[in-house]
């Protein structure tokens, strides 16, 4: 692979609608997902030094942001306190029971998670391949290809706009589906 060199000039055109997409799908408000992506350019501008070229910009990029998305969760969470992270009392017989005491930790899966696992995404596979096929392909290039989105709105002739909207139709789909298909009704 050859080496890359950094172009900070050309990154807010190149990539700010990308680094902004990835960001309001992860923290759901566009004002904290543009400072974010503000403050990745600037990290990125800063530690440009250390970058090897390994990786292309848009990557080096992303993982500076994947950091800068952590520590904002860390940070509000760290606002917040345990107190503000009770369970519902609906699902448990213990009052009081901590939301983390109640999560399986899954950096050490067992036997039956990754059956699960396995499950959820038959599942979830079954439920795309039940969508119009024009969303079920947007639906993959966007979510789980991660194309960018000027690249899917030209293969398709469509709007940015009408691409989140194809997006949010394909996720309403997919979650009655999966309803039926995967989650249990008690």
């Amino acid at each position: 692979m050859p080496e890359v060199k950094l172009e900070p000039d050309k990154w807010v055109d190149r990539y700010s609608d990308y680094l902004y997409n990835f960001t309001i799908s992860r923290i759901n408000d566009g004002v904290l997902a543009q400072d974010l992506v503000s403050e990745t350019f600037l990290a990125g501008l800063k530690s440009a030094a250390n970058f090897q070229g390994k990786s292309t910009e848009r990557t080096w990029l992303i993982s500076i942001l994947k950091r800068k998305i952590i520590d904002q969760y860390r940070k509000s969470n760290s606002r917040k306190g345990k107190a503000e992270v009770r369970m519902s009392y609906l699902n448990s017989d213990q009052d009081g029971d901590w939301l983390e005491e109640q999560a399986r930790d899954l950096r050490n899966p067992t036997v039956e998670d990754e059956i699960e696992q396995t499950e959820l995404g038959n599942a979830l596979n079954a439920c795309i391949a039940k969508l119009p096929e024009r969303y079920a392909t947007i639906f993959v290039q966007k979510t789980i290809d991660k194309l960018d989105t000027e690249f899917i709105c030209k293969e398709h002739d469509i709007t940015p706009s009408n691409l989140w909207v194809i997006i949010h139709r394909a996720r309403v789909q997919l979650m009655d589906c999966l309803k039926t298909e995967w989650f249990e009704e008690d």
